[in-house]
């Protein structure tokens, strides 16, 4: 019984190919946040990849989020908090965190997030914690910060908590808490859902946008700004976050989580390929222990195992199947 039921299981391919270029486009952004400083403000940005990604879906979900309306409705006050915690809130103060820390906190930051996932969850909905999940967990986390300190642990150990580490920590805070919740959205459609979202994001953009501009901070894009602007938008704001909503729905959130780690390794490649950064034995080695961790998580994980999810959404994920 149980090899038949093994059998019938959906492969999980898919989601890794989908959370690895999750992590991919992440890393873009991490990289775009450094560059941003002169060209665009955070406030600016966070509004304007929004807007970017609402003009985008417009025509492609403008139909399916009008017909799907009375099912979000009543979640409206929840699509709200998500798109303004998980979104908004993540994207100011990241953005607003690159100007005042530099690219190592940020990544050791960043490699948090997983681990505020599992424990999340863990107090949310009581989801108990595998072995593997706790190896796979160790090995990425000293993959990313071996990644972030460039083999030099003596940075973990002088490590001064300026303004912009306390921002970057509350940004990986509100997206481990947004992850969390996923599982329990409306049982809608994922395109008009993300659509609800993505409407939540830019109207909650909008007031941290207007103190920026009457305090005198706001920076509009110049030619490289827009260039900024165009990608966050489609990639990072639009792609990025279905590939992972549909991500956390096939292996839940504690497994998707993990491969966040993945981020600081690309933003390392991508350092190397834009910016001419080398890459070495250090990177390749933090690669590899990311890599084994992910792999580690999920071999050891206990057969067919399933994240629960809240009673609360489990009658609706019976009745509509996205």
């Amino acid at each position: 019984m149980t090899t038949e039921r093994a059998a019938r299981a959906p492969s999980a391919a898919p989601a890794y190919l989908l959370l690895t270029a999750t992590a991919l486009l992440w890393a873009g952004n991490a990289v775009t946040s450094r560059w941003a400083p002169g060209h665009v403000s955070p406030q600016v940005i966070t509004t304007l990849r929004w807007a970017v990604a609402c003009a985008v879906l417009t025509p492609f979900a403008a139909r399916r989020l009008a017909a799907e309306w009375p099912l979000l409705r009543p979640h409206w006050l929840r699509i709200l908090l998500m798109g303004g915690l998980g979104y908004t809130a993540f994207n100011c103060l990241f953005y607003a965190a690159g100007v005042h820390t530099g690219a190592i906190n940020l990544a050791l930051f960043q490699g948090a997030i997983p681990v505020l996932v599992i424990v999340l969850n863990r107090l949310a909905y009581r989801v108990p914690v595998t072995a593997g999940q706790v190896a796979g967990v160790v090995l990425t986390l000293i993959g990313a910060g071996l990644a972030a300190t460039h083999g030099d642990w003596s940075v973990i150990t002088h490590l001064a908590f300026n303004r912009g580490d306390v921002l970057v920590f509350g940004a990986c805070l509100l997206y481990a808490g947004y992850t969390i919740f996923l599982p329990t959205r409306p049982k809608v459609s994922a395109l008009a859902f993300f659509a609800a979202m993505a409407v939540a994001a830019f109207v909650t953009s909008l007031p941290p946008l207007a103190v920026e501009w009457a305090t005198g901070h706001a920076v509009w894009p110049s030619r490289e700004g827009w260039a900024m602007v165009a990608f966050v938008g489609l990639g990072p704001s639009l792609l990025a976050q279905l590939f992972f909503m549909r991500g956390v729905e096939m292996i839940g959130p504690n497994r998707a989580g993990l491969f966040v780690n993945l981020v600081p390794i690309f933003g390392a490649i991508l350092a190397v390929l834009l910016v001419g950064e080398p890459f070495g034995a250090t990177q390749a080695a933090a690669l590899a222990l990311v890599l084994g961790g992910i792999a580690c998580a999920e071999r050891l994980k206990p057969a067919l195992a399933v994240e629960p999810v809240p009673e609360a959404a489990y009658s609706q994920t019976r009745t509509r199947r996205i």
